[in-house]
């Protein structure tokens, strides 16, 4: 509405006067200045704490940092990354489980940088881009800057399950209304439920693609993957990846991976989105047209990570102290998210099926006014759509056990 505004144009975007998660936590970090941080709850953060909590980054990554020279990282890097950083981050993407196919990696900034640059390269202004009724609220705000929307399937059925008749019901209504399709799907570890498709998803998923694509329209799958390495065991949460291949011609998957969390490299803003192509024209067109957005929109990413990646992959001994070092700390997130899930248990505090990574979703009827009322507690938790999302990443085990009753409690 144009009293919103003194000079800038709405745009027919929803645009807030604060960030919903960023006030939220900002509330938190000044309630835990003057109360203290035992007596406040900070459930907001979307980064990996100590129980202090304090900020945890590899020591093994840090290092490499340190013993880089200037040139490392002040010098502009190539619009589409280094050339050895290209190469690294599809080993870290993929590990052990490569899919056949044409690929191509560009570097991005962040995971956020492959979600804007599919949905550019990918769909036409005015089209809906495709996402769970659970998703990252930021999906909404990055469609919107660039003229597209997002529409939802209902991420789980009546047995709490994939729901992959909701999935093909809208995918074929959408393919019906538009030229062509992106289609984003945050797994495994998904923000903000902490669900991962299992192998039975996967197939399910391909199944219902593989037919939809008949109609010969191009369909993007984009994989966000930004959690995928505090999930669980990292080669067996990547067995999916080969499945990929089964894809047809004009269904293009491109996996967004993010170094934020895999190398705890968040200020870096570096990831990169990697294309598997059935044909070397495909792979070759992707590269041409992520690059020309990537071009018109931040230009080129950061050096600093891709130097870093690139080091550490040229190196078996330090790859294996970085991969050592992320276990104990997936270890870590493992063990307070199955402490969280546990107590809701026990007090019957339902929660949306959650299997590992950062964050678990509550349900509820009304997330604002539980969380304004958790506020009054000092809980600090942030409101969703559908629920409100506890970022069991920001928080000790200890806290993790006690939460589920304190939120039960208030919805009561």
């Amino acid at each position: 509405m144009a009293e919103q505004f003194i000079l800038a144009r709405e745009n027919g975007r929803s645009i807030p006067k604060e960030d919903r998660i960023f006030g939220i936590s900002n509330r938190a970090k000044e309630a835990i200045r003057q109360k203290g941080a035992d007596a406040v709850v900070n459930g907001t953060i979307g980064a990996l704490l100590d129980d202090d909590g304090k900020l945890i980054v590899l020591e093994s990554v840090d290092e490499v940092f340190r013993q880089l020279a200037p040139e490392d990282y002040a010098e502009y890097a190539p619009i589409g990354g280094l050339a050895t950083f290209r190469e690294a981050v599809q080993k870290a993407a993929f590990g052990n489980h490569v899919p056949e196919g044409y690929k191509q990696a560009i570097a991005t900034p962040g995971g956020t940088g492959s979600l804007r640059n599919v949905i550019s390269a990918y769909s036409s202004p005015g089209d809906q881009v495709l996402t769970s009724d659970w998703h990252w609220a930021p999906y909404n705000t990055i469609a919107g800057e660039i003229g597209r929307s997002v529409a939802t399937f209902q991420f789980f059925d009546e047995n709490r399950a994939f729901n992959a008749g909701s999935f093909a019901s809208k995918v074929a209504e959408l393919l019906a209304n538009q030229g062509s399709l992106v289609i984003i799907l945050n797994t495994p570890a998904h923000n903000p439920t902490g669900y991962s498709l299992t192998l039975q998803d996967w197939d399910k998923v391909i199944g219902i693609l593989c037919e939809e694509a008949k109609c010969g329209k191009a369909i993007a799958l984009l994989i966000d993957a930004a959690y995928i390495d505090f999930a669980g065991d990292e080669d067996e949460y990547r067995e999916f990846l080969p499945k990929l291949a089964a894809l047809p011609e004009n269904v293009l998957p491109v996996m967004a991976y993010s170094l934020s969390k895999t190398y705890t490299l968040y200020g870096a803003r570096c990831g990169a989105m990697i294309c598997i192509a059935k044909t070397p024209e495909i792979a070759e067109e992707f590269k041409r047209v992520c690059e020309f957005s990537s071009r018109g929109t931040w230009s080129n990413s950061a050096k600093l990570a891709q130097v870093i990646l690139t080091k550490i992959y040229e190196d078996p001994e330090l790859l294996k102290r970085v991969d050592e070092e992320r276990e104990k700390y997936r270890n870590m997130l493992i063990a307070r998210g199955t402490a969280f899930s546990e107590e809701a248990e026990k007090v019957g505090l339902e929660i949306v099926p959650f299997d590992a990574g950062f964050f678990v979703s509550v349900p509820c009827e009304d997330p604002d006014a539980l969380s304004k009322k958790l506020e009054e507690q000092d809980i600090f938790l942030v409101p969703l759509k559908m629920g409100i999302r506890v970022s069991v990443a920001s928080l000790s085990e200890e806290k993790c056990r006690r939460l589920p009753e304190a939120i039960k409690k208030t919805m009561e």
